[in-house]
């Protein structure tokens, strides 16, 4: 009786796997950036070594990797949050639903047991008749094996 609106265990479980590839994909493609910049740098010192256009070149690097990689993890902060969020209401809806059921079912059983207490009430004979029956044929077919 799942709802088209509400996504699946498994739908979130692809869309936090799909998340995951994308921000591997994006963690790559930042490194591969990173290591063409320090390729260009390289180049770049190896044309001019002046030892303080080194050392700002390095800083200069050194800046642009820590910025990158906390975009890295920023952004991978917010997508598990986002995830974690999801997860969160999809359990609550279900554990609320859970709870609906059960209640639902306790409801039924208990206008089912007062039905059948007051039919025992009205007919006693016919119910004593009823369990002495079920009672016989149970013991047959324990007794039979």
């Amino acid at each position: 009786m799942a709802q088209s609106n509400n996504p699946s265990f498994d739908d979130m479980k692809k869309d936090a796997s799909a998340a995951g590839q994308q921000a591997k994909s994006d963690v790559r493609e930042g490194a591969k950036k990173i290591g063409d910049d320090i390729r260009d740098t390289a180049d770049k010192l190896s044309q001019n070594s002046s030892a303080e256009n080194l050392k700002d070149k390095g800083a200069d690097m050194a800046q642009n990797v820590r910025e990158t990689a906390q975009d890295y993890v920023e952004r991978a902060r917010e997508v598990g949050g986002e995830y974690a969020g999801r997860a969160k209401a999809e359990a609550e809806r279900l554990y609320n639903q859970g709870q609906q059921r059960a209640s639902d079912v306790a409801h039924y059983a208990e206008e089912r047991y007062d039905e059948v207490s007051e039919m025992v009430r009205r007919n006693p004979a016919q119910a004593l008749g009823i369990a002495a029956g079920v009672g016989f044929l149970i013991g047959l077919i324990l007794s039979r094996r």
